[in-house]
């Protein structure tokens, strides 16, 4: 105790100590918790160095304030706030493999809606560390506070408090010299926050990251059409005609889609103890009335599941940081899947999902996009069983058929599931299947989550089949982004048949592939494809299928089954995948061997070069058009802007019954077509498979 009091017992012991407190567990989280792609003894270097800068020109406040008591109630709150920041950045990366940014934050209410006790999950027994020294300020300011112990109050010169500015800025710049000589360019990088963070610091990438949010929020206000130049020659240069033979196979059908939450393509065929982790899905993929895709990637970044939505509603990509949805989904114009549909031919538009609907902003951004009808939580029994973000999966598709049958037909109905989600809650009443044995609770749990998910695709089937929905409709079935992120990849490794040892960073890439099915019955010319394509492809691939051409649309993706679909498949951060090769962070690696090559000596230099300026291009054009809403300066033939003040999602069972009777026999609803009489008692009994079909 007597050195704990020599130690605090002036200023400069107090802020060095605190600050090298707070370095120490930086870095701690910089080996325990980020992923950040070290390479050599400069990049280790730079690492440690680069908390100390930024550490001492926040705390070095604390030297200029004259009267100590207030001079330590303001360290105090600098260290918790910086602390926070640490903290949120480490809970967020487990979850997101990505570094807080403005927008996330901003956002993070659109977010929190939908999230109950997955966040604890996130949390680690080494978490205590990071807040333990707080805790011994907190202890040591009211021992000052309450003259326990003797601190020296006189202040420290201003010329002292100065220089320690003065270092730090040093400190910094030196920093920066060794991080620009090591990666040149880097804050034009402006697609991997890895790299700010590793080369200038958690600190440094927060104030980068609100200098650009502040320009973005100047460019969308100074916006204009003109902006749509270079966007509409891109997009029409970079178009696919369809494929005459596929065009329209399944025009006027009622459009199905599945959404499988965090659901990767490695589950498909997968088996535990002999047993298949999805039956079901394996018997659709191999279906020869499904066109199914093993080389399709997802493309998502900060958003995840609301960004996997935007690129297969709106044929746009995600934004670099936060939420499209909850950033700009409020007040965008969208030329998407729903109204695109209703006004081509007819549609009644509806999602199902067993959460709230304000759950990543959705009900507005539903309204922009032309939604119809949007049933979320509050519209299904509340005695439904809820384990994680919302109703389990076989409750939400069994209790949406009571709506579905009043929708006018064709329909565009999306059902998003939610069971199959991190940190893969289960149960013994409902998860009977055997889980893996990593030692790794989510990998070992998401093989019966995603069992579980199959289980209710089964079911929600036969009674699509019973009611003859099924006979009339396209299904479209896709992953929406990973299940196992990259930080637990090496505790999948085993179960994948892979060296966790050797496990790198191209072969997390490889496991963004998800699925990507077009179930169509009647057809008998399906089979698995394996051409290259990401969740950007899917709007125009499905247009095309339904017989509408995506010409006019400003789309950043080609139909999958065009002969002349692009197979480069453009990763958020920047990064792409293609048959031949990936590119990870300046790193490139073989499409067939995964091994890192040089493309100099492989002579691919220049196809790499073309690959990574287009990948470049569609995302900055694609961000050009959404951080300035240019949609609204743009009307294609055949399109009428959507007006969101239309959309009311209240009372819509009552809308569609009436519409419904004022119809009579021109009624197209299914359940007009059963003779005003519900097929829900077509629905099967919830009989858990035990993994057998």
């Amino acid at each position: 105790m007597n050195r704990v009091k020599q130690v605090f017992s002036n200023r400069w012991g107090i802020m060095l100590t605190v600050s090298f407190l707070f370095w120490a567990k930086t870095i701690l989280a910089y080996y325990l918790d980020f992923s950040l792609g070290l390479q050599g003894s400069i990049q280790y270097l730079i690492l440690w160095l680069n908390p100390i800068a930024t550490t001492l020109f926040i705390f070095g406040i604390f030297l200029y304030i004259k009267k100590i008591k207030p001079a330590l109630v303001t360290l105090f709150a600098l260290d918790v706030l910086n602390t926070l920041i640490l903290y949120l950045n480490i809970i967020f990366y487990r979850e997101f493999t990505d570094f807080v940014t403005i927008k996330s934050v901003l956002g993070f209410s659109k977010v929190s809606d939908g999230i109950s006790g997955s966040s604890f999950a996130l949390m680690k027994p080494h978490d205590a560390f990071y807040w333990l020294d707080i805790v011994v300020f907190l202890v040591v300011l009211l021992a000052v506070l309450f003259k326990k112990i003797n601190l020296d109050s006189k202040p420290v010169k201003k010329t002292f408090a100065i220089a320690m500015t003065c270092l730090s800025v040093l400190i910094f710049t030196v920093d920066l010299s060794m991080s620009e000589a090591d990666r040149p360019q880097l804050l034009q990088r402006t697609f991997d926050r890895s790299y700010i963070v590793k080369y200038l610091g958690l600190d440094a990438f927060t104030v980068y990251d609100g200098v650009k949010t502040a320009q973005t929020s100047s460019v969308r206000a100074h916006a204009s059409s003109n902006g749509l130049d270079d966007i509409k020659a891109y997009t029409q240069k970079h178009y696919a005609a369809p494929d005459p033979s596929k065009y329209g196979i399944a025009k006027g059908k009622n459009v199905i889609v599945i959404h499988l939450e965090s659901f990767q393509q490695f589950l498909i065929g997968m088996k535990v103890n002999g047993q298949e982790v999805t039956p079901f899905l394996n018997s659709l993929e191999n279906d020869k009335q499904t066109l199914a895709f093993d080389n399709f990637f997802h493309e998502v970044g900060q958003g995840k599941t609301s960004d996997a939505e935007n690129m297969l509603e709106t044929g746009t990509f995600g934004l670099p940081q936060g939420s499209l949805f909850t950033q700009l989904g409020s007040d965008n114009v969208f030329q998407g899947a729903p109204a695109i549909l209703q006004q081509q031919q007819n549609y009644t538009s509806a999602v199902f999902h067993g959460n709230v609907g304000s759950f990543w902003n959705r009900d507005h951004v539903y309204k922009n996009l032309g939604y119809q009808n949007f049933y979320d939580r509050s519209y299904f029994n509340k005695s439904d069983e809820t384990l994680g973000y919302g109703i389990l999966d076989k409750d939400l598709l069994r209790g949406s058929v009571s709506h579905l049958e009043h929708l006018q037909q064709p329909f565009y109905a999306k059902f998003l599931t939610v069971t199959n989600h991190t940190p893969y809650y289960t149960d013994d009443k409902n998860f009977d299947f055997p889980g893996l044995d990593t030692g790794n609770s989510k990998v070992d749990n998401y093989v019966k989550t995603a069992h579980y998910l199959d289980e209710s695709l089964q079911q929600f089937f036969t009674y699509l089949k019973a009611s003859g929905i099924y006979q009339n409709s396209i299904f479209m079935i896709y992953g929406d982004h990973f299940g196992i992120s990259d930080t637990d990849n090496k505790d999948l490794a085993k179960a994948l048949g892979k060296d966790p040892n050797t496990w790198n960073k191209n072969d997390d890439a490889q496991l963004q592939r998800v699925p990507l099915m077009f179930h169509i019955p009647g057809y008998q010319n399906g089979g698995i494809q394996h051409q290259y394509g990401g969740e950007i492809d899917v709007l125009p691939t499905l247009l095309h299928l339904l017989g509408i051409d995506d010409k006019s649309y400003l789309h950043f993706g080609t139909d999958l089954l065009s002969p002349q679909h692009d197979q480069v498949v453009a990763f958020r951060n920047g990064d792409f995948v293609t048959p031949s090769f990936t590119e990870l962070s300046g790193d490139t690696y073989n499409g067939q061997t995964g091994e890192k090559i040089d493309p100099k000596q492989t002579g691919q230099q220049a196809e790499v070069e073309q690959d990574q300026k287009q990948v470049k291009t569609a995302l900055s054009l694609s961000d050009k058009l959404n951080q300035e809403n240019l949609l609204r300066f743009y009307n294609p033939q055949n399109f009428t802007p959507v007006d969101p003040k239309k959309y009311n999602y209240k009372n819509q069972d009552e809308r569609n019954e009436k519409l419904e009777k004022t119809k009579g026999a021109a009624s197209t609803s299914v359940f007009s077509k059963n003779g005003n009489k519900t097929t829900v008692d077509l629905y099967p009994q919830d009989t858990p498979s035990n993994g057998q079909q």
